[in-house]
């Protein structure tokens, strides 16, 4: 697949973060002009965003608004339409080529073998709505599974780091149980450790406490706001108003495929400027 689209400028090399499975490097990402149609049905309509190193933004909107598949083009989970996502300068799921002659001469987007994108997908942690853990493993085979297959790394090196992951995750002692042996929250840490252990620059989050029981949220919600804290480039998806407001730098509400608003958390959700945004969130706080 081809893409006319002119292929984005690179970013500049951001310095180097030592990357540690406590400490992830946070990476930057820029989407522009994502667009996404399923027959007639129009489910992103042009999308814009931008989540500097180590900031926090937080995806609000309802049901059917486009956000999902908004994290699932980034991740190049599904091709867009027309638009792309980069990642510290590097497009997602596409390689800069030059096409034409002369003055028609430009620069285009062509889509890279699955192996290419894989080898992408590895700076790229996703955590979907309901845990997605291979369940013949257990928790500490999942979490080594990535980065042994995918990253060619020595097993023995990564399931130290797995461990230690597990135990930031307040899982040590649930290393050798298999997800059935595990309660819904336990089951989306041991998913979060796993997109930590491919040491990734992007973590994407999916409604990841949709599939929870009310008592469970808490945990969840609790590991993932010590990654913003560590300085992880985070974008979730999510329905909880409250986390947003303690930990999003950003708030970006969408609708019908489209960005409706976005700002800092306390703009955005103590005095949205868009009606769509004060009417959703007078039905959700």
């Amino acid at each position: 697949m081809t893409s006319v689209l002119h292929a984005p400028a690179a970013a500049p090399a951001a310095a180097p973060t030592p990357a540690t499975p406590a400490a992830p490097a946070g990476g930057h990402l820029r989407v522009r002009g994502l667009s996404k149609s399923y027959g007639t049905l129009e489910v992103l309509r042009g999308v814009d965003l931008e989540v500097r190193p180590g900031e926090v933004t937080v995806i609000l909107g309802p049901s059917g608004s486009g956000k999902s598949t908004l994290l699932r083009l980034v991740n190049h989970l599904e091709r867009p339409d027309h638009g792309f996502a980069a990642l510290d300068g590097e497009v997602i799921g596409y390689a800069r080529r030059r096409a034409g002659w002369g003055a028609r001469r430009r620069e285009v987007l062509r889509e890279l073998t699955e192996r290419d994108v894989l080898r992408q997908r590895t700076r790229i942690g996703f955590v979907f709505q309901n845990f997605h853990l291979f369940p013949h493993l257990t928790a500490l085979e999942n979490v080594v599974e990535a980065p042994v297959s995918a990253q060619g790394r020595p097993r023995a090196e990564v399931e130290a780091e797995a461990r230690a992951l597990l135990a930031r995750v307040g899982l040590a002692d649930k290393a050798d149980a298999r997800p059935r042996q595990l309660s819904g929250g336990q089951q989306q840490r041991v998913a979060i450790a796993r997109a930590l252990a491919v040491k990734p620059a992007l973590l994407l989050f999916d409604e990841p406490t949709s599939a929870l029981d009310p008592e469970l949220v808490g945990e969840v919600l609790g590991v993932i706001r010590d990654l913003a804290h560590d300085g992880t480039t985070l974008v979730v998806v999510t329905h909880e108003i409250g986390f947003a407001r303690d930990v999003a730098d950003t708030v970006v509400f969408m609708d019908d495929g489209r960005v409706v608003e976005k700002g800092p958390a306390a703009q955005v959700l103590g005095s949205p400027a868009h009606p769509r945004t004060r009417a959703f969130l007078d039905k959700v706080r």
